[in-house]
């Protein structure tokens, strides 16, 4: 089984973190939900509780297939300032293992050089933070081992685009029928 660390900062967007988990979790993946903040209930950005599932400090990162980094303001921000966050995308891009964000988070791909000569998406006020990449509007891009997501009205295709990557295209399918997606 597949395993997915979603990081979660104070000021997250609730829906492009938990969509996309719903949606994974729905196909098998083992998603968790790591809290940067030193405690487990994080508040997303529209004053949304949540209870993460461990501290990120404490999340076993060897068996972890991908890391997802939700946007959301101020979340993109505390992600981008967390030391642990940018260690742990910089290693697992070393190790060729998968990397996705959504909306404002791309730019923290961008901010540690992963965007580099890749195609990449981001919310539109943030085009301009994507250091290195191929910017092209699209709702989701994937690129090697990154995959980035241009919002929340993206979030659905996003979720079912790290499904079709972690299981297989017939199951991201699959779910997409059973929530009547018609993406």
């Amino acid at each position: 089984m597949s395993k997915v660390i979603v990081f979660l900062a104070n000021g997250h967007e609730e829906c492009e973190a938990l969509i996309p988990a719903d949606l994974l979790r729905r196909a098998g993946v083992e998603v968790v939900l790591a809290s940067i903040t030193g405690k487990k209930e994080v508040t997303g950005s529209h004053g949304i509780h949540v209870t993460a599932d461990a501290l990120a400090e404490e999340v076993d990162y060897d068996s972890a297939d991908l890391l997802f980094l939700p946007g959301g303001l101020p979340g993109t921000t505390h992600l981008g300032e967390s030391a642990l966050v940018r260690e742990k995308l910089t290693e697992f891009a070393e190790k060729g293992k998968k990397v996705s964000a959504i909306c404002a988070a791309p730019s923290v791909l961008a901010s540690v050089g992963l965007l580099e000569g890749k195609n990449a998406t981001s919310h539109p006020g943030f085009e301009d933070k994507l250091a290195g990449a191929k910017v092209t509007g699209h709702q989701v891009d994937v690129d090697g081992n990154v995959t980035t997501g241009r919002g929340l009205g993206a979030a659905i295709e996003f979720g079912l685009s790290l499904v079709a990557q972690l299981v297989d295209k017939e199951t991201a399918d699959k779910i997409a029928a059973a929530i009547a997606y018609k993406g």
